[in-house]
């Protein structure tokens, strides 16, 4: 493999969850023409989220090395309603729905992808001139086993919960987008590797060479907990104001900060790397957090916005009551010991952990201005400001 072809495959494969099949896409690159590379989106919701970004940083990538991106709206399996990850079968979108959300997803996916290089296609396009005749040959080509092979399928069948037969048609129209289209690589998250894999069914009964599938994680909320999801609230829409989207990067956890950094930052590995160097060696995440932040912003945004954001972030917090003075605390702890009730216990901010938990759970515990509301807490290492109600403050160093 060439050096050309191990860099792309190294820019290509940060942070995926799966390359079927990696030697196939290294061929493929190594031919030097230009791929044709699938994702495709159904418009069930009028906006995108960061979550979604995922896997347009990772078109991105295939188009800033030279290669046919497709963003493909699925206007016509929007209205047969994709059942993937969920436990119900879910309500196909009226034809407006379909078109007025497919005309924001344009409007915005322009915001990372570039128009000049970028394919917008509806899958309307072939499926409607398929016919119900094609449907039906279409249908013939996979069995019912086969389909309850789909883990989301399986589960339902096996508690006893009902599945329309057009969601068995969804898979099939998803595999034969990549037959029409000649795709050399699909994209889609962990939840459509069966989808994706149908593509590769399709094609080489069609006589074409199957596409690669590559699958990218699902980005967690802000919560760190669930996939990101507007209908969860633990989302950052691309389109958010810029001092709200500042706010909510800044809410995430430490831990979570990373994954962000992974899925969503063009920062080479290399500067991440440096980053947590920076953390390790006594730094404050909270500065790492806001570099993601102003990163992000300036994406969707533009530099001076990220900026702004940044300056009314740092206003909001010094209005919070911090004090200037306040007192100093270093303490030298054990990984047992970085819980949120022990390290205010520790610094004098309460009197007991019991103490510590009820404040907690009161909502009345903030860390550098982010308020806490987990009693499981891990503080980091480092110095941060801790307040506790109203008036308690301390400046805490903690180090091992």
């Amino acid at each position: 493999m060439g050096n050309a072809v191990a860099d792309a495959m190294a820019l290509i494969t940060r942070g995926t969850d799966e390359v079927l099949l990696a030697d196939e896409l290294e061929k493929k690159l190594s031919r030097g023409k230009p791929l044709t590379i699938k994702a495709g989106f159904d418009p069930t919701a009028p906006d995108l989220h960061l979550g979604h970004t995922v896997l347009l940083n990772k078109l991105k990538i295939f188009q800033d090395l030279g290669h046919q991106v497709i963003f493909l709206i699925g206007d016509f399996t929007g209205m047969i309603g994709d059942p993937t990850g969920k436990n119900v079968t879910r309500k196909p979108l009226s034809e407006a729905d379909v078109l007025e959300n497919a005309q924001t997803y344009r409007e915005q996916v322009f915001k990372i992808l570039d128009p000049k290089k970028t394919q917008v296609r509806f899958n309307s396009e072939w499926m409607n001139n398929l016919g119900a005749a094609g449907m039906i040959k279409l249908a013939s080509r996979q069995t019912v086993a086969r389909m309850l092979e789909r883990d989301d399928f399986k589960k339902r069948y096996q508690g006893g919960q009902p599945i329309a037969i057009h969601e068995f048609i969804y898979p099939l129209v998803q595999g034969w987008d990549s037959v029409a289209l000649k795709a050399d690589v699909e994209l889609g998250g962990t939840d459509q590797r069966f989808n994706l894999l149908m593509g590769r069914e399709l094609q080489k009964e069609e006589g074409q060479e199957p596409q690669t599938v590559i699958t990218v994680p699902l980005l967690e909320g802000l919560d760190g907990v669930q996939k990101m999801s507007k209908s969860l609230g633990n989302y950052v829409g691309i389109t958010d104001a810029p001092n709200d989207m500042f706010g909510k990067i800044m809410s995430v956890s430490d831990e979570l900060m990373w994954r962000y950094f992974e899925l969503l930052s063009f920062r080479s590995d290399a500067e991440i790397d440096a980053l947590r160097s920076f953390i390790a060696e006594g730094g404050n995440p909270r500065d790492v957090k806001v570099a993601l932040a102003k990163e992000l912003i300036a994406r969707f945004h533009d530099e001076a916005a990220a900026e702004s954001a940044e300056q009314d972030f740092i206003q909001r917090f010094q209005k919070n009551a911090i004090p200037d003075d306040m007192p100093e605390v270093t303490l030298s702890v054990s990984n047992e010991q970085l819980g949120i009730a022990s390290v205010l216990k520790e610094a004098g901010l309460v009197q007991s952990t019991s103490e510590a938990m009820r404040m907690v759970k009161q909502s009345a515990v903030k860390v550098d201005g982010e308020r806490i509301d987990d009693t499981k807490f891990q503080c980091a290492l480092g110095t941060a400001v801790y307040q506790v109600g109203k008036r308690k403050f301390a400046r805490i160093t903690l180090t091992d």
